[in-house]
């Protein structure tokens, strides 16, 4: 994995909350998991030239920083954690899939204890703007799907499968494969958008479906948009479908 904690690679936003917060830009725990801050901010969540449940794009503000996973929770970290390795891909620096939402949660509690501090699944809307990193376009990068190939592992490169965590470009705040690699389990239930300004929403008080984002080795390139919005019945399991953490000070 490429090495993203040199501060050239962190946007001044991050710098700043860093020092506002006396708290450091990035961490990396006992069991190899690799943590960046995320600054506070506001975004313009979801799109008009998407889906019709990408809509009504709709102003968010993030109210404090947080942590978030530079990659996806590999094979050996969950195992490490929980005991056992689910995913149909082998391999240890690959992303764990064939997790549902209870299972990830349960991860979640168990690092939680660990460590003493909130290890807990983004929200939709966290998940959404880190993935943008500031951009308003269809990716991280822009508009052109030709360089998606440089970001993610999609359709057109996976060659049908998993690989390695970290490998590709990562975003402008130090977050690999949000375009790609394997869906993320969000902490949201699924549910229509407000159709107006929020601030640190965490979706509707309940449901059916959760929320999943991200793109996905399968999946072609519309699928992989920053906007773009999937939902999964909790205890669904798929060999596309794994998850990253948010740590929270």
């Amino acid at each position: 994995m490429q090495d993203d904690s040199r501060e050239s690679r962190l946007s001044k936003g991050q710098l700043d909350a860093a020092e506002k917060h006396g708290i450091p830009v990035a961490f990396e725990n006992s069991i190899g998991m690799r943590f960046v801050l995320i600054p506070a901010g506001e975004f313009m969540m979801g799109s008009n030239d998407g889906y019709d449940d990408e809509k009504p794009v709709h102003r968010v503000r993030i109210t404090k920083p947080f942590y978030m996973g530079v990659t996806e929770v590999t094979q050996r970290q969950y195992d490490w954690v929980v005991g056992e390795n689910p995913s149909y891909f082998k391999g240890a620096d690959n992303p764990v899939e064939q997790v549902s939402w209870s299972a990830v949660t349960e991860f979640c509690k168990i690092m939680s204890q660990r460590a003493q501090k909130t290890v807990r699944l983004p929200t939709e809307a966290e998940w959404e703007y880190a993935c943008r990193a500031g951009s308003t376009g269809k990716y991280c990068f822009g508009n052109s799907e030709r360089q998606l190939g440089d970001y993610a592992w999609y359709d057109d490169n996976s060659g049908n499968k998993t690989h390695p965590v970290g490998q590709k470009k990562p975003n402008a705040w130090g977050l690999y494969d949000m375009h790609g690699s394997v869906l993320e389990w969000c902490a949201d239930w699924y549910g229509e958008y407000p159709p107006g300004e929020v601030s640190d929403p965490t979706g509707p008080s309940t449901g059916r479906y959760r929320v999943v984002r991200g793109g996905s080795w399968r999946y072609y390139a519309n699928y992989s948009r920053s906007a773009n919005r999937y939902y999964c019945d909790p205890t669904f399991t798929y060999f596309s479908l794994g998850f990253r953490v948010v740590f929270c000070e």
